[in-house]
């Protein structure tokens, strides 16, 4: 099953996903009496986003607060998500996409890198995960809903997210977009 969870900032998407990626344990382990949740089904938390600056660093302590204690293991990608390698049988959330996309399509000196070749190995890293599970939940944020008032480098990191959430979302078995904390089912 891949489910892929948008909705604008502070939406509650990531604690939806969270909830989806423990159900799929949950449900996995009773149907398999007897075998330790953490050894036999790992939920693993794929952290995209750099901890570069205050602001970062303490949003990356949030969510690691919010996830305490629920069992995950957080495996840290800021880029090359096709090189991961996963334990077999485990749940997996990767978050985010707009994340991931800003560390594949910015250079180190804010030049951009090609749009076009951006997307294809984003996809590719989430079809390399999804071919190591049976469960993936992938977080992402709605984009490109507002005013196109940005500078040229943003349209076309908003044009790359637009692109890649379009893919994810046609590869997805269920797509959900959480508004306000309600998640709104879009596919499945």
């Amino acid at each position: 099953m891949f489910r892929l969870i948008t909705g604008g900032s502070g939406s509650g998407k990531s604690s939806y996903a969270e909830r989806q990626i423990l159900q799929f344990v949950k449900e996995r382990m009773l149907q398999s009496p007897g075998r330790n949740l953490s050894k036999n089904f790992p939920c693993l938390y794929i952290a995209t986003m750099k901890p570069c600056g205050e602001e970062t660093q303490k949003k990356i302590g949030r969510h690691r607060g919010l996830r305490a204690g629920k069992g995950f293991e957080t495996i840290e990608c800021y880029q090359g998500i096709d090189k991961i390698t996963l334990p077999q049988n485990s749940g997996v959330l990767l978050e985010c996409i707009s994340n991931l996309a800003a560390n594949e399509f910015y250079e180190e000196d804010g030049t951009l890198r090609d749009r076009q070749e951006t997307a294809e190995k984003i996809l590719d890293g989430v079809r390399h995960i999804l071919n190591q599970t049976d469960h993936l939940v992938v977080v992402t944020n709605e984009v490109s809903s507002d005013v196109w008032n940005y500078s040229y480098e943003t349209q076309e990191y908003t044009a790359l997210i637009g692109t890649v959430n379009q893919q994810l979302a046609c590869m997805a078995d269920k797509v959900t977009e959480v508004v306000y904390g309600i998640p709104v089912p879009v596919k499945g």
